[in-house]
């Protein structure tokens, strides 16, 4: 079968229109969702209302399911399913919103950094299923960027310089960027750094992908000061408009994007009104 899909940008990002996702998929629409995936790297579903049992069931699909930080976080679940990520600033089941000094609103600060879901594990994520349950009035938007496009545009001498170098993606940078250091050495411990080229070629679209994310910390083989100012000049340039997508949410939106060529990030809300959107996210295995 072939997919309804309208292109949102430039470079990638399609809205597919026509399929309803709360039934279960067939083979050959599992296919031709991976094949727009491997064209768009991020598909947009308008009016999906899932429930977390559907929004799981979908995403197995599409590989076995990643755990990500919840491997070194012991903490009550507000979700039905362990396996889904509460991407939101509500605290409880009750729906009481946590306060300000509460450790998951650094998870939603957190989320605001330039990012691929799992960067920091091998194997890491694959694709990842968002699904909006309540959006703010306003703010709370999803960027993407593409990291294809933005490899395209190196600068040749920019190519060769890292064409071979690795970077070191650990789990916990970024919340000790944003003073989030209270972690057992265990829980440091948890999730080993993982290696991954600065360069790799996209397995669905054959592509250069310049992989790059805030989870990236170090150069392999470079002194710490040097690989990190690469790291930052390298996220500036991947981030930069001409490569981003910016996805304004309503209630019932499911956007599945392909982590292996995008970033993400979400955008500042105010933390007194809800945002609650769920994750599930399958393995590159």
């Amino acid at each position: 079968m072939r997919l309804d899909v309208t292109p949102l940008h430039p470079h990638f990002v399609g809205e597919v229109t026509g399929l309803d996702l709360r039934q279960p998929l067939d083979e050959t629409q599992v296919a031709a969702i991976e094949a727009a995936i491997d064209r768009y790297a991020v598909l947009i579903f308008r009016d999906q209302p899932l429930t977390q049992t559907q929004q799981l069931a979908l995403a197995r699909s599409f590989g076995p399911l990643d755990m990500g930080l919840k491997k070194l976080k012991q903490s009550q679940e507000r979700l039905e399913h362990a396996e889904l990520a509460d991407i939101s600033n509500v605290a409880d089941s009750s729906g009481r919103l946590a306060q300000r000094t509460d450790r998951k609103i650094v998870s939603n600060i957190a989320n605001q950094l330039w990012h691929s879901d799992s960067s920091f594990q091998k194997p890491s994520a694959r694709y990842s299923l968002l699904s909006a349950v309540r959006v703010p009035e306003q703010g709370g938007e999803t960027e993407f960027a593409d990291l294809r496009a933005a490899y395209d545009a190196l600068p040749e001498a920019v190519r060769q310089e890292i064409e071979g170098l690795q970077a070191q993606h650990y789990a916990l940078h970024s919340r000790f960027m944003l003073g989030d250091t209270d972690y057992t050495e265990a829980q440091k411990q948890a999730i080993p750094p993982a290696y991954w080229p600065l360069v790799r070629t996209h397995p669905g679209s054959g592509r250069q992908v310049l992989f790059i994310s805030v989870h990236a910390c170090a150069i392999d083989g470079w002194t710490l000061p040097e690989g990190r100012m690469l790291l930052i000049d390298l996220l500036e340039h991947a981030t930069q408009p001409a490569f981003v997508y910016r996805h304004c949410w309503r209630p019932g939106d499911l956007v599945i994007w392909d982590n292996r060529c995008t970033l993400h990030r979400g955008r500042r809300f105010d933390f007194s009104q809800p945002r609650e959107l769920r994750r599930a996210t399958t393995l590159d295995a």
